[in-house]
Protein backbone atom coordinates (compact mmCIF):
# COMPACT_ATOMS: atom_id res chain seq x y z
CA UNK A 1 0.00 0.00 0.00
CA UNK A 2 1.43 3.71 -0.55
CA UNK A 3 1.98 6.06 1.81
CA UNK A 4 -0.89 8.39 2.75
CA UNK A 5 -1.25 10.18 -0.25
CA UNK A 6 -3.61 13.25 -0.82
CA UNK A 7 -4.34 14.76 -4.31
CA UNK A 8 -4.45 18.28 -3.10
CA UNK A 9 -7.05 20.76 -4.53
CA UNK A 10 -5.40 24.58 -5.76
CA UNK A 11 -5.28 26.66 -2.38
CA UNK A 12 -8.15 29.09 -2.61
CA UNK A 13 -5.99 31.26 -0.22
CA UNK A 14 -3.68 31.90 -3.09
CA UNK A 15 -4.39 35.19 -4.98
CA UNK A 16 -4.30 35.56 -9.09
CA UNK A 17 -0.79 36.71 -9.85
CA UNK A 18 -1.67 40.52 -10.46
CA UNK A 19 1.69 41.05 -12.04
CA UNK A 20 4.44 43.80 -12.03
CA UNK A 21 6.04 46.34 -14.05
CA UNK A 22 8.82 45.54 -16.39
CA UNK A 23 12.03 46.44 -15.04
CA UNK A 24 14.87 46.24 -17.74
CA UNK A 25 17.49 46.98 -14.69
CA UNK A 26 16.68 43.44 -13.43
CA UNK A 27 16.60 42.06 -17.00
CA UNK A 28 19.89 43.20 -17.56
CA UNK A 29 21.74 42.34 -14.81
CA UNK A 30 20.42 38.66 -14.96
CA UNK A 31 23.50 36.27 -15.62
CA UNK A 32 23.54 32.44 -15.37
CA UNK A 33 26.60 30.35 -15.29
CA UNK A 34 26.21 27.46 -17.58
CA UNK A 35 28.81 25.27 -16.25
CA UNK A 36 26.96 25.77 -12.41
CA UNK A 37 23.83 24.91 -13.86
CA UNK A 38 24.65 21.68 -15.15
CA UNK A 39 26.66 20.81 -12.39
CA UNK A 40 24.18 20.91 -9.81
CA UNK A 41 21.28 19.30 -12.47
CA UNK A 42 23.53 16.34 -12.35
CA UNK A 43 23.53 15.50 -8.92
CA UNK A 44 19.31 16.04 -9.34
CA UNK A 45 18.87 11.98 -10.48
CA UNK A 46 21.94 11.02 -7.77
CA UNK A 47 21.66 12.82 -4.78
CA UNK A 48 18.23 10.94 -3.33
CA UNK A 49 15.73 8.34 -4.60
CA UNK A 50 12.52 7.15 -3.89
CA UNK A 51 11.67 3.86 -3.67
CA UNK A 52 9.17 0.94 -3.32
CA UNK A 53 5.87 2.13 -1.77
CA UNK A 54 7.22 6.05 -1.71
CA UNK A 55 7.89 5.67 -5.32
CA UNK A 56 4.52 4.57 -5.99
CA UNK A 57 3.10 7.31 -4.39
CA UNK A 58 5.18 10.12 -6.11
CA UNK A 59 4.00 8.87 -9.81
CA UNK A 60 0.54 9.14 -8.40
CA UNK A 61 1.26 12.58 -7.88
CA UNK A 62 2.87 12.96 -11.00
CA UNK A 63 0.00 11.64 -12.63
CA UNK A 64 -2.18 14.22 -10.83
CA UNK A 65 -0.35 16.73 -12.24
CA UNK A 66 0.02 15.73 -16.12
CA UNK A 67 -1.61 17.93 -18.69
CA UNK A 68 -2.52 14.86 -20.95
CA UNK A 69 -1.96 16.00 -24.43
CA UNK A 70 -2.55 14.91 -28.02
CA UNK A 71 -1.24 17.66 -30.66
CA UNK A 72 -0.82 15.72 -33.59
CA UNK A 73 -1.37 16.23 -37.58
CA UNK A 74 -3.86 13.17 -37.59
CA UNK A 75 -5.74 14.27 -34.48
CA UNK A 76 -9.94 13.14 -34.83
CA UNK A 77 -12.82 14.09 -32.76
CA UNK A 78 -12.32 9.89 -31.58
CA UNK A 79 -9.06 10.38 -30.66
CA UNK A 80 -9.59 12.85 -28.35
CA UNK A 81 -12.92 10.85 -26.71
CA UNK A 82 -10.47 8.46 -26.24
CA UNK A 83 -7.82 10.58 -24.33
CA UNK A 84 -10.41 12.42 -22.22
CA UNK A 85 -11.59 8.48 -20.81
CA UNK A 86 -8.20 8.22 -20.06
CA UNK A 87 -7.89 11.17 -18.13
CA UNK A 88 -10.78 10.14 -15.89
CA UNK A 89 -9.22 6.67 -15.50
CA UNK A 90 -5.51 7.62 -15.81
CA UNK A 91 -4.59 4.41 -14.07
CA UNK A 92 -6.10 0.99 -14.44
CA UNK A 93 -8.64 0.12 -11.35
CA UNK A 94 -7.04 -2.75 -10.53
CA UNK A 95 -4.14 -1.52 -10.03
CA UNK A 96 -5.34 1.55 -7.80
CA UNK A 97 -7.25 -1.22 -5.67
CA UNK A 98 -3.70 -3.19 -5.13
CA UNK A 99 -2.03 -0.04 -4.47
CA UNK A 100 -4.82 1.11 -1.54
CA UNK A 101 -5.60 4.10 -3.91
CA UNK A 102 -9.10 3.48 -5.27
CA UNK A 103 -10.38 6.30 -3.36
CA UNK A 104 -8.20 8.93 -4.30
CA UNK A 105 -10.29 10.11 -7.25
CA UNK A 106 -7.37 10.38 -9.07
CA UNK A 107 -7.66 11.73 -12.54
CA UNK A 108 -5.20 14.07 -14.56
CA UNK A 109 -4.66 17.51 -14.34
CA UNK A 110 -5.72 18.72 -17.60
CA UNK A 111 -6.76 17.46 -21.21
CA UNK A 112 -4.48 19.60 -23.37
CA UNK A 113 -5.56 19.77 -27.31
CA UNK A 114 -5.55 22.20 -30.30
CA UNK A 115 -8.63 24.82 -30.70
CA UNK A 116 -10.33 22.86 -33.47
CA UNK A 117 -10.95 20.29 -30.27
CA UNK A 118 -11.72 22.06 -27.82
CA UNK A 119 -15.58 21.68 -28.26
CA UNK A 120 -14.74 17.79 -28.11
CA UNK A 121 -13.25 17.49 -25.49
CA UNK A 122 -15.37 19.67 -23.13
CA UNK A 123 -18.41 17.42 -24.21
CA UNK A 124 -16.27 14.32 -23.05
CA UNK A 125 -15.13 15.85 -19.81
CA UNK A 126 -18.78 17.32 -18.97
CA UNK A 127 -19.16 16.08 -15.20
CA UNK A 128 -15.78 15.91 -14.47
CA UNK A 129 -13.73 18.55 -12.96
CA UNK A 130 -11.00 18.07 -15.50
CA UNK A 131 -10.29 21.53 -17.38
CA UNK A 132 -9.41 21.86 -21.18
CA UNK A 133 -6.76 23.46 -21.98
CA UNK A 134 -6.09 25.01 -25.79
CA UNK A 135 -2.82 25.34 -27.30
CA UNK A 136 -3.32 29.36 -28.49
CA UNK A 137 -1.45 31.97 -30.54
CA UNK A 138 -0.18 29.99 -33.48
CA UNK A 139 1.57 27.49 -31.70
CA UNK A 140 3.97 25.74 -31.94
CA UNK A 141 6.18 28.66 -34.03
CA UNK A 142 3.92 31.81 -32.71
CA UNK A 143 4.49 33.95 -35.61
CA UNK A 144 0.77 34.83 -36.73
CA UNK A 145 -0.30 38.54 -36.71
CA UNK A 146 -0.69 39.34 -33.06
CA UNK A 147 -4.33 40.17 -33.37
CA UNK A 148 -5.03 37.12 -35.01
CA UNK A 149 -3.04 35.38 -31.81
CA UNK A 150 -5.45 37.17 -29.84
CA UNK A 151 -9.04 36.44 -31.32
CA UNK A 152 -7.51 32.57 -31.17
CA UNK A 153 -7.41 33.03 -27.32
CA UNK A 154 -10.99 33.91 -27.28
CA UNK A 155 -12.48 31.77 -29.42
CA UNK A 156 -10.70 29.09 -27.46
CA UNK A 157 -12.54 30.75 -23.91
CA UNK A 158 -15.93 31.13 -25.59
CA UNK A 159 -15.21 27.56 -27.11
CA UNK A 160 -15.15 26.31 -23.63
CA UNK A 161 -11.36 25.88 -22.75
CA UNK A 162 -10.42 27.07 -19.17
CA UNK A 163 -6.64 27.28 -19.51
CA UNK A 164 -4.88 28.44 -22.64
CA UNK A 165 -1.13 27.85 -23.27
CA UNK A 166 -0.01 30.59 -25.11
CA UNK A 167 3.43 30.85 -27.33
CA UNK A 168 5.31 33.71 -27.02
CA UNK A 169 7.36 35.32 -29.80
CA UNK A 170 10.85 34.31 -29.41
CA UNK A 171 12.80 36.84 -32.03
CA UNK A 172 11.40 39.13 -29.25
CA UNK A 173 14.12 36.72 -26.78
CA UNK A 174 16.73 36.38 -29.76
CA UNK A 175 16.92 40.11 -30.32
CA UNK A 176 16.45 41.38 -26.39
CA UNK A 177 13.33 43.43 -27.43
CA UNK A 178 12.22 43.09 -23.67
CA UNK A 179 9.40 45.55 -24.12
CA UNK A 180 8.00 44.17 -27.28
CA UNK A 181 7.86 40.74 -25.29
CA UNK A 182 6.61 42.05 -22.14
CA UNK A 183 3.54 43.47 -24.16
CA UNK A 184 3.15 40.66 -25.58
CA UNK A 185 2.79 38.68 -22.83
CA UNK A 186 0.29 41.24 -21.11
CA UNK A 187 -2.08 41.39 -24.49
CA UNK A 188 -2.28 37.44 -23.99
CA UNK A 189 -3.36 37.63 -19.78
CA UNK A 190 -5.77 40.77 -21.05
CA UNK A 191 -7.26 38.07 -23.57
CA UNK A 192 -7.68 35.61 -21.55
CA UNK A 193 -9.54 36.91 -19.02
CA UNK A 194 -9.82 34.69 -15.78
CA UNK A 195 -9.13 32.09 -17.57
CA UNK A 196 -5.74 30.25 -16.37
CA UNK A 197 -2.77 31.64 -18.35
CA UNK A 198 0.28 29.40 -19.21
CA UNK A 199 3.08 30.69 -21.59
CA UNK A 200 5.35 28.29 -23.61
CA UNK A 201 8.37 29.60 -23.92
CA UNK A 202 9.64 27.49 -26.04
CA UNK A 203 13.43 26.82 -24.33
CA UNK A 204 14.73 25.05 -27.08
CA UNK A 205 14.96 27.92 -29.49
CA UNK A 206 16.29 30.69 -27.10
CA UNK A 207 19.68 29.85 -27.39
CA UNK A 208 21.39 30.82 -24.03
CA UNK A 209 20.39 29.59 -20.82
CA UNK A 210 20.30 33.52 -19.52
CA UNK A 211 17.48 34.03 -22.46
CA UNK A 212 15.65 31.13 -20.59
CA UNK A 213 15.80 33.15 -17.33
CA UNK A 214 14.41 36.49 -18.64
CA UNK A 215 11.49 35.42 -20.44
CA UNK A 216 9.80 26.20 -21.21
CA UNK A 217 9.39 24.53 -24.30
CA UNK A 218 6.12 23.91 -27.13
CA UNK A 219 7.60 19.97 -27.09
CA UNK A 220 7.92 21.08 -30.90
CA UNK A 221 11.90 22.37 -30.64
CA UNK A 222 14.83 19.41 -31.36
CA UNK A 223 15.52 20.37 -27.33
CA UNK A 224 12.90 20.53 -25.06
CA UNK A 225 12.77 20.25 -21.49
CA UNK A 226 15.49 19.35 -19.68
CA UNK A 227 16.99 19.50 -15.79
CA UNK A 228 19.07 22.39 -16.72
CA UNK A 229 16.80 24.43 -18.07
CA UNK A 230 14.23 23.75 -15.28
CA UNK A 231 16.58 24.28 -12.65
CA UNK A 232 16.97 27.98 -14.36
CA UNK A 233 13.34 28.19 -14.24
CA UNK A 234 12.66 26.87 -11.18
CA UNK A 235 15.22 29.72 -9.43
CA UNK A 236 13.74 32.60 -11.57
CA UNK A 237 10.06 31.42 -9.67
CA UNK A 238 11.70 31.46 -6.70
CA UNK A 239 13.32 35.00 -7.08
CA UNK A 240 9.84 36.01 -8.11
CA UNK A 241 8.50 34.90 -5.27
CA UNK A 242 10.88 36.53 -3.02
CA UNK A 243 10.36 39.65 -4.74
CA UNK A 244 6.85 39.85 -4.82
CA UNK A 245 5.22 37.54 -2.52
CA UNK A 246 3.37 35.94 -5.80
CA UNK A 247 3.35 32.15 -6.91
CA UNK A 248 4.20 31.36 -10.38
CA UNK A 249 3.67 28.13 -11.81
CA UNK A 250 5.75 25.62 -13.71
CA UNK A 251 5.41 23.17 -17.03
CA UNK A 252 7.93 21.47 -18.76
CA UNK A 253 7.04 19.83 -21.60
CA UNK A 254 8.60 18.01 -24.56
CA UNK A 255 10.70 14.64 -23.67
CA UNK A 256 9.53 13.76 -20.43
CA UNK A 257 8.37 10.20 -21.11
CA UNK A 258 9.73 7.73 -18.14
CA UNK A 259 8.75 7.28 -14.57
CA UNK A 260 12.02 8.11 -13.82
CA UNK A 261 12.00 11.22 -15.78
CA UNK A 262 8.83 12.14 -13.90
CA UNK A 263 10.49 11.20 -10.73
CA UNK A 264 13.87 13.62 -11.25
CA UNK A 265 11.80 16.29 -11.89
CA UNK A 266 9.85 16.47 -9.12
CA UNK A 267 12.52 15.61 -6.89
CA UNK A 268 14.18 18.74 -8.68
CA UNK A 269 10.85 21.12 -7.99
CA UNK A 270 10.73 19.52 -4.26
CA UNK A 271 14.42 21.18 -4.02
CA UNK A 272 13.90 24.05 -5.18
CA UNK A 273 10.71 25.58 -4.86
CA UNK A 274 9.45 23.19 -2.18
CA UNK A 275 6.56 21.19 -1.31
CA UNK A 276 3.72 24.25 -2.29
CA UNK A 277 4.64 23.78 -5.72
CA UNK A 278 3.66 19.68 -6.09
CA UNK A 279 0.49 20.25 -6.88
CA UNK A 280 -1.42 20.61 -9.97
CA UNK A 281 -2.15 24.86 -9.32
CA UNK A 282 1.23 25.12 -9.92
CA UNK A 283 3.57 22.59 -11.14
CA UNK A 284 1.92 20.35 -14.92
CA UNK A 285 3.78 17.75 -16.90
CA UNK A 286 3.04 18.28 -20.58
CA UNK A 287 3.20 14.79 -21.72
CA UNK A 288 1.56 11.99 -23.67
CA UNK A 289 3.51 8.56 -23.69
CA UNK A 290 4.54 9.51 -19.66
CA UNK A 291 1.31 8.22 -18.42
CA UNK A 292 1.85 4.89 -19.83
CA UNK A 293 5.27 3.92 -18.64
CA UNK A 294 4.36 5.29 -15.06
CA UNK A 295 1.14 3.21 -15.40
CA UNK A 296 4.06 -0.05 -16.05
CA UNK A 297 6.05 1.39 -13.54
CA UNK A 298 3.02 0.85 -10.87
CA UNK A 299 1.89 -2.34 -12.10
CA UNK A 300 5.42 -3.67 -11.49
CA UNK A 301 5.19 -2.84 -7.95
CA UNK A 302 2.11 -4.61 -7.33
CA UNK A 303 3.08 -7.63 -8.76
CA UNK A 304 6.69 -7.48 -10.09
CA UNK A 305 6.07 -8.10 -13.61
CA UNK A 306 6.73 -5.48 -16.06
CA UNK A 307 3.51 -6.03 -18.79
CA UNK A 308 3.26 -4.93 -22.16
CA UNK A 309 2.45 -1.75 -23.15
CA UNK A 310 -0.63 -2.90 -24.95
CA UNK A 311 -2.00 -2.70 -21.40
CA UNK A 312 -2.35 0.28 -20.88
CA UNK A 313 -3.32 2.04 -24.12
CA UNK A 314 -3.75 5.74 -24.41
CA UNK A 315 -6.49 6.15 -26.80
Amino acid sequence: MVPHLTLSTPDPGVVRNPGTPLDLDIVRRTRVNRSAVERRAATIPTRRTVKKDWQAAWLLRAVSCMDLTTLSGDDTPGTVRRLCAKARSPVRADVLDALGASDLGLTVAAVCVYHAMVPVAVRALTGSAIPVAAVSTGFPAGLSPLPQRIEEIHASVQAGASEIDVVITRGNVLTGDWSALYDEVRAFRAAVGEVHLKVILGTGDLGILTNVAIKTSTGKEPVNATLPVGLVMARQIRDYHERTGQLVGFKPAGGIRTAKNALDWLLLIKEELGDRWLRADLFRFGASGLLTDIERQLEHHVTGRYSGSHRHPMV
